[in-house]
């Protein structure tokens, strides 16, 4: 991040110029004592004297204090990754300091605003109490509204109500959410097909091509995940539910999702072991937990968002999504023991032999890591 460097921004561009101190001190009206103490950062200019200074170099009064309240996309990037792995190795409420110091500093830079917004939204749960977990909900609602208010991005906007409908939610606040979107679904208007048609006009086919990929990859990954959400709200109705895990295991193997996105295969076959389990099919629960245990251990991390040979032509898409790991490592794969397979779910599991088995595969796992 750019630091306030008033001494060397003045020291630089008067070099650059060819001046002395002693015609920048006549210039501005100052001694050039005064001109040698800013330059050495002994003493900083009276604020009056901004404005010429600024003028007299033709730059602005930012670029005069060597200060940006914006950040580019990769800076945002590595500013967000760097804070994912901090919330796994420092105390939480050192890195929620943290990162209330950069939203001071960039209050303006809206696009770094959404991405603290995607950190607290999936880091709240670390808080030691109830009540910081909710403080923290609401200051990421607050977060989303100015994006809203201020930003004037669209794109922005949209993401920014999605991560408060997400806050809203946690808060259990239903109405909000459905306030925020509507009460029912709306109708699906695929934005990347008029892209690529609008760049297939242009001739510029290979984009059409690339934004085509990019449009179905995002609406693999969301329908994947509807069927998670359908199998996870029908585990009362035996039947239906393992009607959506066939289902969603017959479109995870089309679309070659354990190579796509294996998060989303641990999670259908945490899921499907939770529905087998629940109705006492215990040899199918431990044969889909030996499938997650060893999709975890095996070639899951690290893990990345990536294309295959079908959808080849996504990479430039995936990489504005550098920082989508929500969480660090580390604490991807505590969740991975913990939340999932000792999940209270499994209870029944527990004086199973394979089932203590796959718990200390997970652990060795994790002591390894």
């Amino acid at each position: 991040m750019k630091e306030i460097n008033l001494a060397s921004v003045i020291a630089t561009k008067r070099k650059e110029r060819g001046v002395t101190q002693d015609q920048l001190a006549a210039f501005i009206g100052v001694s050039k004592a005064s001109v040698s103490k800013w330059e050495t950062g002994q003493s900083y200019p009276d604020i009056t004297f901004l404005p010429p200074l600024a003028a007299y170099f033709t730059i602005s009064i930012d670029e005069l204090m060597g200060y940006s309240p914006q950040l580019e996309q990769s800076a945002i990037n590595e500013l967000y990754i760097q804070l994912a792995e901090d919330f796994a190795r420092l105390p939480f409420t050192k890195v929620i300091a943290n990162c209330a110091t950069i939203i001071k500093k960039y209050y303006s830079c809206f696009p770094l605003l959404l991405y603290i917004a995607k950190l607290y939204t999936n880091h709240f749960m670390l808080a030691e109490s109830l009540q910081q977990q909710e403080a923290l909900l609401h200051e990421t609602v607050a977060l989303c509204e100015r994006i809203q208010k201020e930003s004037g991005d669209v794109r922005l906007n949209r993401e920014a109500v999605l991560y408060q409908a997400i806050c809203c939610l946690a808060l259990k606040n239903p109405q909000e959410v459905l306030d925020l979107l509507g009460d029912r679904p709306k109708r699906i208007l695929a934005e990347g097909i008029l892209v690529s048609q609008a760049y297939q006009s242009m001739g510029a086919v290979d984009k059409a091509k690339e934004t085509l990929q990019a449009e179905l990859y995002q609406y693999v990954m969301a329908s994947f995940q509807i069927l998670l959400n359908i199998l996870q709200q029908n585990m009362d109705t035996f039947g239906k539910a393992e009607e959506a895990y066939v289902r969603a295991a017959d479109f995870a193997r089309i679309f070659n999702m354990k190579h796509l996105n294996p998060n989303n295969v641990i999670l259908l076959d945490a899921l499907g072991a939770q529905m087998y389990c629940a109705n006492h099919i215990t040899e199918k629960a431990l044969a889909l937990l030996d499938e997650f245990v060893d999709t975890c251990v095996g070639d899951f991390f690290p893990f990345a968002l990536q294309g295959d040979s079908f959808f080849d032509l996504v990479d430039p898409f995936l990489h504005d999504f550098e920082a989508s790991t929500p969480r660090s490592e580390k604490v991807i794969k505590e969740s991975m023991l913990h939340d999932i397979l000792m999940n209270p779910a499994f209870d029944a599991l527990h004086d199973h032999r394979e089932y203590q088995r796959l718990v200390q595969k997970m652990q060795k796992f994790l002591r390894k890591a």
